[in-house]
């Protein structure tokens, strides 16, 4: 027999089964409480958010600072070497 899986209601803490059309909430009432807190701004997302050209430039930033660091290290690892 496979495992039922279910859930607690995020509203009310009532266990929903996966099967329940109204999933992950036990009913209609308590996904409009949940929608209503977001909309309120009750919830909010903790992380900021960053513009993404910004997350680009500063990876870009760490692989050449790596690249550098890396080539850093054979250039001393040959010498080391004697080559």
């Amino acid at each position: 027999m496979p495992k039922l899986r279910s859930l607690g209601c995020p509203t009310c803490k009532t266990i929903v089964l996966r099967q329940d059309p109204e999933f992950p909430f036990c009913s209609d009432r308590c996904r409009l409480i949940d929608l209503g807190k977001w909309a309120s701004g009750a919830y909010v997302i903790s992380t900021p958010i960053t513009n993404p050209e910004e997350m680009m430039d500063s990876e870009a930033e760490e692989r050449q600072r790596s690249e550098l660091l890396d080539g850093r290290r054979d250039s001393s690892r040959q010498q080391d070497d004697g080559s």
